[in-house]
């Protein structure tokens, strides 16, 4: 017997002795089961079953009513779980994890059912993006912060941020990572073991307030990482951290003119004050407020001037500065503060809108994309266009299901980082920097446009033909500059058409972006766009 073979009759013996929580079916479908009168009785069974389980109940999906292994194909797999989940809702209650097995050339699943409807998106989310120099304690912070425990001093909290085995092992983040904490009327609500699905996906359910952090990365192999973290999510404010035993550093400086590129509000968190005495934390928070003012902002020391002065103050403009350990967890309480009071930026009521960040496939679900909704809102069964693909073309799809940090929801507005299933494309056909719109847009995909970029830093005159990579939304494409006048120095801003070395994408005026070739780096705005023919 297969290890997947055993650990799916282990879980069918559970659900024998349980009894009164389990329910076994082969299949769920629309048009029988939703019908006339068996979409009453089935909520009503399922309802007992929760009854019976204290809040939770435990679907077998796939096998016959005496727990014989039968198996279904992957379509009526996905649209079983799209009935129960409709079920669950009509029983004030939400699918919060499935588990699936290849049995006899199909599938069998375990769906586990918790009472509590799914979650009313509202405007009580806050989303934050992580910025600052590797080994400076990004990842520890949001740990230490999601969870309310003390790091140990070798970046334990930080495991609970890295997504890939090589990060754990080596220490350092190579791709963005995603988490959450929330408020009540209590205070915090905090993530038990943010490694457990069902542990992220209470506090979603739970908290009154949500604030979700994108954790980038702080090595310089990863830029590109970075950029795409800080320029590809709708974010409400920057967080940028600097360690008491280094100070600011190149990353530092090249990470905070990303965020100064996207006007994001932005607070930063001296970390690691627990490794040094009190002059040299007085010597880099100097060092740290000499380098705000360079850029044209006011630093506001929230020890000084209190939580209520960096609430009422914080802007475009004025960025507030916390001192903070994840050991002695000496400021962290002021972060809570802060993230608990600070108003969301980024409102936007209009189209849906939401560009691919990453994309994956799940076994019975199908093609999953993932990304930051940009604007308005978007339900389950919406029927979506995606693209452009590399000819231009978008394709129809329609949504299966939304979730937002393992927690599945109905639907989902601006500024929610969220997983849609989508029906009707293979997911090796999704590609970062694709966008999601209503089936009844018109998008024009886009080769070339014409910006007004300011160069940060440069060796030398950027010429025509200066090949960069593009970071838009969540684009980063290598793309071929014109400047209007022939050249560009350090210190210029001026006009320049860019144009896409490889394929189209959707780019509207007024966007901002980085652009980004070894160590010459600059910003800009699309001013025009010029559709494929």
């Amino acid at each position: 017997m297969s290890r997947d073979r055993a650990l799916l009759e282990r879980a069918l013996d559970r659900g024998e002795q349980d009894g009164g929580n389990v329910e076994f079916k082969e299949r769920l479908s629309r048009d029988v089961h939703l019908e006339g009168g068996r979409r009453e009785s089935l909520a009503a069974q399922l309802r007992h079953r929760l009854l019976s389980g204290d809040g939770e109940a435990t679907y077998v999906v796939g096998v016959t009513d005496d727990g014989g292994l039968a198996g279904v194909d992957p379509d009526t797999f996905s649209e079983t779980m799209d009935v129960l989940s409709l079920l669950a809702e009509e029983a004030d209650a939400h699918i919060e994890d499935v588990q699936t097995w290849g049995i006899n050339d199909g599938l069998v699943g375990v769906a586990q059912v918790r009472e509590g409807g799914v979650l009313e998106t509202d405007d009580e989310h806050v989303v934050v993006g992580t910025a600052g120099h590797v080994d400076h304690g990004k990842s520890t912070l949001v740990g230490s912060l999601v969870t309310g425990k003390p790091d140990d001093g070798d970046g334990a909290t930080r495991a609970f941020l890295d997504v890939q085995p090589h990060e754990v092992e080596r220490g350092l983040s190579a791709d963005l990572s995603y988490a959450v904490y929330g408020f009540d009327e209590a205070g915090p609500v905090r993530v038990r073991n943010p490694n457990r699905k069902a542990d992220r996906a209470d506090v979603v359910q739970e908290a009154d307030r949500l604030v979700s952090f994108v954790d980038t990365v702080g090595h310089e192999p990863w830029l590109r990482t970075t950029i795409r973290g800080l320029v590809g999510q709708k974010l409400d404010y920057g967080l940028l951290v600097v360690a008491a035993d280094d100070g600011p550093t190149r990353t530092t400086r090249e990470h905070l003119g990303v965020l100064l590129a996207t006007d994001l509000p932005t607070i930063v968190a001296i970390t690691k004050t627990d490794t040094v005495d009190e002059d040299r934390i007085e010597d880099v928070e100097r060092e740290v407020e000499r380098l705000l003012r360079e850029v044209g902002k006011s630093p506001l020391r929230v020890s000084r001037h209190g939580v209520d002065a960096a609430v009422e103050e914080i802007s475009e403009r004025v960025v507030p500065i916390v001192e903070t350990s994840a050991i002695t967890m000496d400021g962290l309480e002021t972060l809570d503060e802060l993230f608990d009071r600070l108003p969301k930026t980024s409102r936007d009521t209009g189209e849906f809108r939401m560009y691919v960040d990453r994309s994956y496939s799940v076994t019975g679900v199908g093609a999953v994309a993932s990304g930051t909704v940009m604007s308005g809102e978007v339900e389950a069964g919406d029927e979506l266009l995606i693209g452009p693909m590399s000819d231009g073309r978008f394709q129809e799809v329609e949504v299966r299901s939304i979730e937002m940090h393992y927690h599945r929801v109905d639907k989902a507005q601006a500024g929610r980082i969220v997983g849609i299933a989508l029906k009707g494309i293979k997911e090796s056909a999704i590609e970062r920097g694709m966008v999601l719109l209503p089936r009844d847009s018109d998008p024009e995909p886009v080769r070339e446009f014409e910006a007004e970029v300011m160069v940060l830093n440069h060796p030398t005159r950027i010429g025509e033909g200066y090949e960069p990579v593009v970071h838009l939304e969540t684009i980063g494409e290598a793309a071929a500059f014109y400047p209007e006048n022939g050249r560009l120095l350090p210190g210029d801003t001026g006009e320049t058409t860019v144009r896409f070395k490889f394929r189209p994408y959707l780019v509207e005026e007024g966007q901002k972006f980085v652009f980004r070739e070894g160590r010459s780096k600059g910003v800009g705005t699309v001013t025009d766009v010029s559709p494929m023919e």
